[in-house]
């Protein structure tokens, strides 16, 4: 056996590394939206769960369709464009 032989990860560990990440990536737009409203929902009369999930449904779509149009553009998602399509969300990047 070759001293420089290195296992290379199977396409399919790949993927499910990277939908894993994503996933995490949305659950955290979730909570960091949700998170963002709770207040400002009990003054105009809304449920705080309510403002929550909204807030957070919200910004998972928002995250969801900018890949979903990535995928569009081209059939495949690369990292910087899984990145962009999260700094839509994260208002902490344009500072």
């Amino acid at each position: 056996m070759d001293s420089n032989y290195q296992p290379t990860q199977p396409q399919g560990g790949r993927i499910m590394d990277t939908f894993k990440s994503v996933m995490m990536r949305i659950l955290a737009v979730i909570a960091a939206e949700s998170l963002g409203v709770i207040g400002a929902g009990s003054l105009v009369g809304i449920e705080v769960w309510q403002a929550g999930v909204l807030a957070g449904a919200l910004g998972a779509m928002k995250v969801i369709e900018a890949l979903a149009r990535f995928y569009l553009a081209d059939g495949s998602l690369t990292s910087e464009e899984i990145n962009e399509a999260f700094a839509k969300v994260d208002a902490k990047k344009g500072e």
